[in-house]
């Protein structure tokens, strides 16, 4: 019982027209039968950059540590949080091809967020019927021209 106070699901997404260009991203948290919609935006960003921001955003508002089941419809940032970003951190923020890391503020934030919860990092597929990453992709492409 107790862990499923702690719980807390997220979805996120992040979307740009252009990339660069204008940029949106939105998440939804649910917390039990609670659901928290977020979004915001950029004037000039890249997508990748708004995939990161709606998950650094996201975790922001987890104020206690929490068990969370992370959501996203981006490779490049679960891969990057799973994957990825130990062999950066031993490379000295350098990338497999020796290059800098691309968003490394982001990825730096990020990491220390998701460093402080339990998460559970799952890919979905975009605009494959999962209603809150859909709900998430309609809150990031709102966003776009505000």
């Amino acid at each position: 019982m107790k862990d499923e106070l702690n719980k807390v699901v997220i979805y996120t997404d992040g979307a740009c027209s252009g990339n660069p260009g204008p940029g949106g991203w939105g998440a939804i948290l649910l917390f039990g039968k609670n659901e928290k919609a977020i979004c915001g935006n950029n004037p000039d960003t890249t997508n990748n950059r708004m995939e990161l921001t709606a998950v650094i955003e996201a975790l922001k508002l987890l104020k206690v540590a929490y068990n969370v089941d992370l959501y996203t419809d981006s490779i490049y940032v679960k891969d990057g949080i799973t994957l990825w970003i130990e062999k950066w951190k031993i490379n000295g923020w350098k990338t497999a091809s020796k290059l800098p890391v691309k968003n490394l503020e982001l990825w730096l934030e990020l990491d220390s967020l998701a460093s402080f919860h339990n998460v559970t990092w799952y890919w979905v597929k975009a605009h494959a019927g999962n209603l809150y990453n859909q709900k998430a992709d309609i809150l990031a492409r709102s966003q776009i021209n505000k």
